[in-house]
């Protein structure tokens, strides 16, 4: 059986790496538009009415609008953007977060796709907040640094064209776009403070989550509630701090859609640091939104990745 598949934005950063991962597919018909029809509302709405799925790889402003517009329709909507993430109506596209979430995604009609960061950060602490090993009021910082494909065309023709050639910290006024859903999906009731920045190279990404306060010994029990919950993923593997050597690049996993959680530090003298690694371009977008793609079409979920 072929399903028909449409990206709504599909000449963007995301909707090309989840056109590359669909388009040699024997499953799967792409609906196109020609450029002239890509911001042609009736043409658009035409390709989602033709589509058994839509992807949304537009601007928040613009991923609102057109929902909008294909209200009472009966399309079911993949959105990579940020406007859906917290929103009651839509599934949080995160398989492995939680039991029954994947059968969500199955059935449901609107799906939003996690950020990259968050990805990471939630990946790490959903886990332990749910089993009460850090409580919701912790006080956390986040720490993650990402290669400049995650800024989107205006930051990748940055770094290309030399305008800029060095690594750099930003949104540090506490505004970032992925704290919400970081937020909602991990059940704080304290707002972390979240630092991101990003290196000179393409794609990759780390996000490190530190606690001092914990004890001597207590990192063993984060691994192990990591490691249990998520038993038998295609595409999260919990990993011991030997599986990397002295250093972790972040670019460990591009062209994958795999996430590796790991859990660091001496455990005879307390303190940790949480350790997500992943492709800000794979598990981090297009990859987690073809993965969602498969199990809304009741495919195997690795198929294409």
């Amino acid at each position: 059986m072929t399903h028909k598949v449409f990206i709504d934005g599909e000449v963007g950063t995301t909707g090309l790496q989840i056109r590359a991962r669909l388009e040699g597919r024997d499953d799967i018909r792409l609906v196109t538009l020609g450029e002239a029809e890509r911001k042609d509302t009736g043409a658009r709405l035409a390709a989602f009415a033709e589509a058994d799925v839509g992807i949304l790889c537009l601007p928040d402003a613009a991923a609102v609008e057109i929902v909008a517009q294909l209200a009472g329709t009966g399309t079911r909507l993949i959105d990579a953007s940020t406007a859906h993430r917290v929103d009651p109506d839509w599934v949080f596209g995160f398989p492995e977060m939680d039991s029954g979430l994947r059968d969500r995604i199955a059935s449901g009609q609107f799906v939003s796709n996690p950020g990259c960061y968050s990805t990471g950060a939630i990946a790490l602490l959903h886990p332990l907040v749910k089993r009460g090993l850090i409580a919701a009021e912790t006080p956390l910082a986040i720490n993650a640094i990402s290669g400049y494909s995650g800024g989107g065309k205006a930051m990748i023709a940055e770094f290309q064209s030399g305008q800029t050639d060095g690594p750099f910290v930003y949104a540090t006024d506490q505004r970032h776009k992925h704290l919400p859903e970081i937020i909602a999906h991990v059940g704080l009731s304290r707002r972390p403070v979240f630092v991101p920045s990003v290196g000179p190279y393409e794609q990759g990404m780390i996000v490190q989550v530190p606690l001092p306060f914990l004890e001597p010994g207590e990192s063993a029990g984060l691994h192990a509630a990591l490691a249990e919950h998520y038993a038998g993923s295609a595409f999260v593997s919990v990993v011991k701090p030997d599986h990397y050597g002295a250093r972790i690049d972040p670019r460990r996993l591009n062209d994958t859609n795999r996430l590796e959680l790991s859990v660091h530090g001496n455990p005879d003298t307390g303190g940790a640091v949480l350790i997500a690694l992943l492709d800000n371009l794979g598990k981090g977008a297009s990859g987690a939104a073809v993965q969602n793609l498969n199990i809304m079409l009741g495919l195997d979920e690795t198929l294409g990745l």
